[in-house]
């Protein structure tokens, strides 16, 4: 999926594309892909090559993998996210996403992500350190991407639900409950599911509207639980457990912050 958008040289360019098109509408997303450069969350084999990442194209290099540009933006302006927002990310890949989620929920956010492949969980850690070592980040306006490894499918909304979930596989239909009993009430799931993107609202209990974001999309499927796998040996307590941990640090590092933050208020205030 893809070539919805003429190619661009560099970031700026593609983003100029997509605002042309109409695929980008906020100026808050507007900004974010402005922020985050597509080309530096995928492996190439010169720097020549980097000018494909500004192709509106899927990009695949072993287990990593980009979507068409054009794709993460009807996403990102389909989910709606606020500051504050809980988001989850099946799928998570490269951390492209979950990047361009955090600068939008902000620090008081939850972003989560679960990926299959534990070569893609630390290419996006390492991604997201350099990232963090960008002359203009700022934690205190930054939701920090957490990733797992394991299957998206194997979380239980008995354990812990969000406001936003985004999948970057196709969903088949005998799965899509389970990752819309995720959603807390409210909350927005923007998945691919029989060949077209859908944004799916929870309005009750056992209630939800469907839209189509996007029609005519080809996305890899998602793979099901397998006992075989390795991924698919941690159970959902597991799953939870790493979350709930990397959350209290991330609620440590924020607390933190507010009181350095008061502090400096406090020193300026007295002189």
């Amino acid at each position: 999926m893809g070539g919805a958008v003429s190619a661009g040289e560099n970031n700026d360019e593609l983003v100029d594309n997509l605002c042309y098109e109409g695929y980008i509408v906020t100026p808050k997303v507007e900004a974010v892909f402005r922020k985050i450069d597509r080309a530096d969350y995928m492996k190439f084999d010169s720097d020549e090559d980097r000018v494909d990442a500004y192709d509106d194209r899927a990009l695949r290099k072993g287990s990593l993998h980009l979507s068409a540009p054009c794709i993460y933006t009807k996403a990102l302006e389909a989910l709606k996210l606020e500051p504050g927002h809980s988001f989850l990310n099946v799928g998570s890949g490269t951390g492209y996403f979950s990047t361009l989620v955090g600068i939008l929920i902000g620090p008081y956010g939850v972003n989560h992500g679960i990926e299959l492949y534990p070569e893609n969980v630390e290419f996006a850690y390492m991604k997201l350190k350099e990232f963090r070592e960008c002359c203009w980040y700022d934690p205190m306006k930054f939701c920090q991407p957490y990733f797992v490894q394991g299957n998206g499918l194997l979380l239980s909304p008995a354990n812990r639900q969000y406001d936003r979930i985004y999948c970057g596989a196709a969903v088949p239909q005998e799965h899509a409950y389970l990752l819309k009993n995720l959603l807390n009430i409210d909350g927005i799931l923007v998945m691919p599911t029989e060949q077209q993107l859908e944004a799916v609202t929870r309005i009750g209990q056992l209630e939800w509207n469907v839209a189509v974001v996007m029609p005519s999309v080809t996305f890899a499927p998602l793979i099901t639980p397998s006992s075989e796998s390795p991924a698919d040996k941690l159970t959902t307590i597991e799953i939870c457990k790493m979350f709930v941990t990397i959350v209290c640090k991330s609620t440590i590092i924020v607390k933190l912050g507010q009181l350095y933050r008061q502090q400096i208020y406090t020193i300026c205030a007295s002189h």
